[in-house]
């Protein structure tokens, strides 16, 4: 068990890998209404989620989908799968559905 500062820098940790989940579902979110590129908030979560995304891509490209991006899908699923383990390796037990 974790006691202090180890206990603290977990749940830093856990609560920045939650933010990031909701950066990238409101990413998610924004590609399927097609808001306007030149919008701060958009311009702002493309920034903030392309790095993870880009990569996922490239593994599974959207034109052999028929156009359909399912990188947001997985990086949300790596996310609490990180998140996840993280705190079980520390002896909690994980929360699922975010």
């Amino acid at each position: 068990m974790l006691n202090g500062f180890s206990l603290a820098l977990l749940q830093l940790v856990v609560g920045a890998l939650d933010i990031y989940f909701w950066i990238v579902f409101a990413r998610a979110i924004v590609s399927w209404v097609s808001a306007d590129p030149s919008n701060p908030i958009v311009r702002a979560l493309v920034l903030m989620t392309e790095p993870v995304l880009r990569p996922l891509r490239r593994l599974v490209p959207p034109r052999k989908l028929g156009g359909l991006d399912l990188s947001p899908l997985f990086a949300m699923l790596i996310l609490q799968f990180v998140k996840n383990g993280l705190v079980y390796s520390f002896g909690y037990r994980p929360r699922f559905f975010f």
